[in-house]
């Protein structure tokens, strides 16, 4: 699991460099800064990138242990469905950087609100079981991460 997040996080940097470097000889396809990125604001796009998944797997995790309580299988399940909002945004995103397009707006907004609906629905969870409590933690952790690095990309890609 962790070569192929390393995999991808190589070469999303790659990727990310390369518009850098080669976006000038695009026809019809002018950059804004804002699309290319400075250091920061990339750092900040890869680790959304790679943060999705991993609270896909933590929330999956904590889908399991905590499945005889129908209350934690009900936030998870709402959790799991904003996550995957999210990670389809993440993809138009990342398809429309690469393709010398403009972000559409709506896929950034996308991104925030299916982290914030797995937010919600994760503080909804209230549990005595120590699997489910240890599983939230790590699921609450990772989430919290991407939404800082998901408030970078706002500040840092101007």
């Amino acid at each position: 699991m962790f070569a192929r997040i390393s995999l991808l996080a190589v070469s999303l940097i790659l990727g990310f460099c390369a518009l850098g470097v080669f976006s000038g000889p695009l026809a019809n396809a002018e950059l804004s800064r804002r699309q290319i990125g400075d250091y920061q604001c990339n750092v900040d796009r890869l680790f959304v990138t790679m943060d999705v998944p991993q609270i896909i797997s933590n929330v999956e995790k904590l889908a399991s242990a905590g499945a005889s309580d129908p209350a934690v299988t009900n936030a998870t399940t709402t959790a799991l469905e904003g996550l995957d909002s999210a990670q389809q945004a993440i993809d138009t995103i990342i398809h429309a950087l690469f393709e010398g397009q403009t972000v559409p707006a709506d896929a950034r907004k996308q991104v925030e609100q299916g982290l914030i609906t797995a937010q919600d629905s994760l503080d909804s969870i209230h549990s005595t079981d120590t699997a489910v409590i240890s599983a939230l933690s790590d699921a609450q952790t990772t989430l919290q991460n991407a939404e800082l690095a998901l408030q970078g990309i706002v500040v840092n890609c101007k």
